[in-house]
């Protein structure tokens, strides 16, 4: 076997390689999706950590270099109201840790938060065509996703339950991000609040596959070609990658960040709520371990992180994981070391070999 067998996804995106960089707010750099691109899978941009004036000059320079169809990557959620008590609650939970700092617990905490997909967005997209937009959180307003749809984009979004992903295809996404929950970063779950009851990629791919006509991509665990074959088989149309682009020099992330993901293994990671206020699966530190991994006592996502910046700055200046989010998935190990266009293609090519060698 020397080519993909399933093009459906190929086609749509117009991408040479079934591969598709994850869009990870922080971590991912314009080098990284230009990368990406070079190696003929789908660079992705995350969007919910910049204004619309970064993003613009974010796309600047992506398309000033590279010709390749490209995705921006929104969130969808709903900003939440000023909670004064939760907040004040939250506060007093660090208190202690302010204090072994030598911070006053009393300075005032940063406004933490990711900024959600909107008109302003909208007519960044309008302005700039990219080939492919897609939400994390489920889908904006219709009539934003009717604007997206204008523009000739295509739409995709990531379902971790299958009444998640019909409800996607249902409501316009030309393709379902199949999340299992063995994927790093944030859930992208929607219709659900519930950790418990969250499925595996293993399960969860074929299952969706089964149940929408739109093409499928797997997510969650898939940090080499035996993931990306396997995903095949289980009938997704191509595969998003996260955590193994965290181990590129084009990643930008913390040492302390890059430490942790070199030292994981299988269960090194969990899922928990304390980093932003939303489940989120990252390596396990000390924040985790005494108020988490889950707490009812996390303000609204994205509002809980604001409070945590002084002491996660002190404790990364000592080169101290205490208080940054890790995020990550439980195939890190599985990760090769290399650059972001290598990777790509490695990715690909070794999923090939893996395919050929069983269809002998």
């Amino acid at each position: 076997m020397t080519s993909w067998p399933d093009q459906r996804i190929l086609d749509l995106f117009g991408i040479d390689l079934p591969i598709i960089q994850a869009p990870m707010a922080g971590a991912t750099t314009v080098d990284m999706v230009i990368a990406t691109n070079r190696a003929g899978g789908l660079g992705s941009l995350p969007s919910a950590q910049l204004n619309v004036d970064g993003l613009r000059q974010a796309l600047v320079e992506i398309r000033g270099s590279t010709k390749a169809p490209v995705n921006v990557n929104f969130f969808s959620h709903r900003s939440p109201p000023i909670d004064a008590a939760s907040q004040a609650r939250w506060r007093a939970m660090l208190a202690s840790y302010y204090l072994e700092a030598g911070l006053d617990p009393a300075i005032p905490a940063a406004i933490a938060g990711r900024a959600p997909f909107d008109a302003a967005f909208c007519d960044v997209v309008e302005e700039f065509r990219p080939e492919v937009v897609s939400f994390h959180f489920g889908l904006p307003e219709q009539a934003l996703v009717q604007r997206v749809k204008a523009t000739g984009a295509k739409i995709i979004s990531s379902a971790t339950t299958v009444a998640e992903a019909i409800w996607l295809e249902a409501n316009g996404a030309d393709a379902v991000i199949a999340m299992g929950f063995e994927a790093g970063g944030h859930r992208g779950n929607f219709l659900s609040d519930d950790m418990t009851t969250q499925v595996g990629t293993m399960a969860l791919v074929p299952q969706v596959v089964d149940a929408v006509r739109v093409p499928v991509i797997a997510a969650g665990g898939i940090a080499d070609g035996r993931g990306v074959a396997a995903a095949l088989m289980l009938g997704a149309s191509a595969v998003q990658v996260g955590t193994a682009y965290l181990f590129c020099p084009e990643a930008r992330i913390p040492d302390v960040h890059r430490s942790a993901i070199e030292a994981s293994r299988d269960n090194s990671t969990a899922i928990t709520n304390v980093f932003t206020g939303r489940p989120a699966r990252g390596v396990v530190n000390r924040l985790m371990r005494e108020i988490g991994p889950l707490s009812v006592d996390a303000p609204a996502f994205p509002t809980a992180g604001g409070a945590l910046a002084p002491i996660r700055a002190k404790a990364e200046a000592a080169s101290r994981d205490d208080f940054t989010s890790l995020w990550s998935g439980q195939g890190a190990r599985l990760a090769p070391r290399m650059g972001a266009e290598e990777l790509t293609r490695e990715l690909y090519q070794s999923a090939i070999n893996v395919l050929s060698q069983k269809s002998v």
